[in-house]
């Protein structure tokens, strides 16, 4: 009776332990990414390393050429050596962590090649579905930031 008890809450242990497993890889997939005026701009794909943490780069851009028909490239960046970096393929979420108790990622950083900056982060599903970005300077209680909403799509668009 005491083995059975033992190897029950085993596989329970074991199946809780799985439900967390996908429900913080809830966030992995591909995103229509919105701009300040709520346009379709780029697509992210969000998806986890090897280290646990979730990360996100740009797969696809709405307009990825220049007027004189060259790659978007990070221009803004503050330091000279990375400004030649193509927006293409540029991660700009980093080392995100599930926390189970908020549900939501957390830890993490954006960064914004249209500025050049890079802001503290967090991510949250709302309840119609829609991921909710929001980046913000020192605490996220304190409303120095800026949020947008992406919808998560089948696949990278063309």
């Amino acid at each position: 009776m005491k083995k059975a008890i033992i190897l029950i809450a085993a596989a329970l242990m074991f199946i809780m332990a799985g439900e967390a497993k996908a429900q913080a890889d809830r966030v992995v997939g591909v995103y229509l990414a919105v701009d300040d005026e709520d346009n379709p701009n780029s697509q992210v794909k969000i998806f986890k390393d090897r280290n646990g943490k979730y990360y996100g780069e740009i797969v696809w851009l709405k307009d990825p050429l220049e007027d004189d028909g060259s790659e978007k490239v990070d221009d803004k960046n503050p330091d000279p050596k990375l400004q030649n970096r193509k927006i293409m393929g540029l991660r700009i979420l980093n080392d995100f962590t599930y926390d189970k108790s908020r549900n939501e990622w957390s830890g993490g950083t954006i960064y914004s090649p249209k500025t050049g900056k890079t802001y503290k982060c967090y991510l949250v599903f709302e309840s119609d579905g829609r991921l909710k970005v929001r980046g913000y300077i020192g605490s996220s209680w304190m409303g120095l930031g800026k949020t947008v909403h992406w919808t998560k799509e089948d696949s990278i668009r063309k």
